[in-house]
């Protein structure tokens, strides 16, 4: 893989994603809010690997700023081979309660940016090949509130986008990781334990990381990480939504 542009990539599976393509020997585009994080992290990889890093501050919470994203995507001179749709955040399960305009926000970063990012993407990358790998979640198999839906409508555009664009050598995965170590829930203000989800259901970053990759290369449209989420989701296929919504509230996110 010759370059990645990389969104969310200031912690978490993005900063994973970023540390691992540069060990591979790709240039990135690091994209996310935080200058001082990127550019800590761009130095870290430069130096780690030599590669060629470049940082994009960006809000994807607002147009002009995707715009921009949008925009260094479709450069010519220095082409971008695979699109990391990772930037998001998780708002508290009870969307009655919440402020309607971070659940727009929320919607805004999760859904159309990666909607814009993939059109900017799918214009140059076609004929040309590339890959896009957008960042759902097991949560979009199953029942809970607005973070759910965001996920789920990423794993059905994906899937129907892998086999549109297959013709024109662009793959396009979604990966569905369950609970992740990142950073993730402290940035919802949660500490460790408080979401109420037993130790055997954690995964580790570079393990989700590493198979996601390996998906993408393979070309498939799902990357779902682990065996244990696997056999969650198949589970998802014949139980009542009732009860699996009923379980999924007994995590945070």
């Amino acid at each position: 893989m010759r370059s990645a542009l990389i969104t969310g990539a200031s912690a978490g599976l993005g900063a994973e994603f970023a540390r691992q393509l540069a060990a591979d020997g790709a240039d990135l585009v690091l994209v996310a809010r935080s200058n001082a994080r990127l550019e800590a992290l761009a130095a870290e990889l430069r130096a780690a690997h030599g590669v060629r890093v470049e940082v994009l501050v960006a809000d994807l919470a607002r147009t002009r700023d995707v715009e921009r994203v949008a925009k260094r995507l479709c450069s010519e001179k220095h082409p971008i081979s695979l699109l990391i749709n990772n930037a998001g955040f998780g708002l508290p399960l009870h969307f009655a309660d919440n402020d309607i305009d971070d659940e727009v926000r929320h919607l805004r970063v999760h859904v159309e940016a990666s909607m814009r990012l993939m059109h900017a993407a799918l214009s140059v990358m076609r004929g040309r090949g590339g890959r896009i790998i957008n960042v759902a979640s097991v949560a979009g198999f199953i029942s809970r509130s607005t973070y759910s839906a965001c996920k789920s409508w990423l794993i059905g555009f994906s899937r129907w986008a892998n086999a549109e664009y297959a013709q024109d050598r662009v793959s396009v995965t979604a990966v569905c990781p369950g609970f992740t170590h990142t950073s993730f829930h402290e940035r919802m203000g949660l500490a460790p334990g408080d979401e109420g989800v037993p130790d055997l259901m954690w995964l580790d970053a570079r393990d989700v990381v590493r198979e996601a990759l390996r998906d993408a290369a393979r070309g498939k449209a799902v990357s779902i990480p682990s065996l244990r989420y696997k056999a969650i989701v198949a589970l998802t296929k014949v139980l009542p939504a009732s009860l699996t919504a009923g379980v999924a509230r007994r995590g945070r996110v």
